[in-house]
């Protein structure tokens, strides 16, 4: 199956923005703290600066692109390989497109 191996691909060395953001606000303490991962994006885009800012879109739209074509699980393991705590939906990666995107 390619889940496994295709995250296994994805490495925090090529992903240090969407690592950090990862690790700083998708924590377990997300729904206490921020509400839903869309919050934690909106207060992520709130607290960075613009270079941070972009970064972290140019990343995100990356690593979609490369895994496009993986079911949410696989997506959610390679996220968690990166540093996030959190299960995300299709409509919770959506959200946080578009809010990375603005």
């Amino acid at each position: 199956m390619k889940t496994r191996k295709e995250s296994s691909q994805i490495s925090a060395a090529d992903f240090r923005a969407l690592s950090d953001f990862l690790r700083g606000y998708c924590h377990q303490d997300l729904a206490d703290e921020y509400g839903s991962p869309k919050a934690a994006a909106e207060q992520f885009r709130q607290d960075a600066d613009e270079s941070q800012r972009k970064a972290l879109a140019e990343e995100w739209q990356r690593f979609l692109t490369r895994m496009k074509r993986q079911p949410i699980e696989g997506i959610n393991h390679a996220l968690a390989s990166l540093g996030s705590a959190c299960v995300l939906t299709e409509r919770d990666i959506g959200q946080i497109s578009k809010v990375l995107q603005a």
